[in-house]
């Protein structure tokens, strides 16, 4: 019985200690921690979309986004929201419902609020994909590639 007792509060300590806001790491909000957020204090807004095939993805969350630098000015200017593309969640974003239509007809889906957000005029969707939103939600730079640390240190 201790054991049992032991192992509980383990993993409610664990639970605590993940839910805890790292410095070290991006802080990362869902779409409605964003809303909410944004209706507290308007605030410049860092999105990216990524992949789970994406290689580049991968190597811009392994690689740029454990940067120091990258992380403080992330946390300090903006507000981070990343998404997987092909997530099949529904998201409610100012009272609209977005999903992932594609999702049951084809492979590699992407989600409505990507396609909304990140798609080029004549160009087929593709990942990597950046928006840096000002504070009213308006598009200030979309980045469509991999960038390294310094370029994104630029951009922000």
């Amino acid at each position: 019985m201790k054991n049992i007792y032991c192992f509980v509060f383990i993993a409610l300590a664990g639970l605590f200690i993940t839910k805890a806001q790292n410095p070290d790491e991006i802080q990362w909000k869902t779409w409605p921690e964003l809303e909410q957020a944004l209706k507290k204090e308007p605030k410049p807004v860092f999105i990216f979309f990524h992949a789970d095939w994406c290689v580049y993805c991968k190597k811009i969350e392994r690689v740029v986004f454990n940067k120091l630098a990258v992380i403080q000015k992330i946390n300090k200017n903006y507000y981070a929201v990343e998404m997987n593309v092909e997530s099949t969640d529904t998201i409610t974003f100012d009272t609209v419902e977005f999903k992932n239509t594609q999702a049951r007809t084809q492979r590699n889906s992407v989600h409505e609020i990507a396609l909304l957000l990140a798609s080029r005029k004549g160009q087929p969707f593709s990942l990597p994909a950046t928006l840096i939103l000002n504070e009213d939600f308006t598009v200030k730079k979309r980045i469509f590639e991999y960038y390294t640390a310094q370029q994104l240190l630029k951009v922000l």
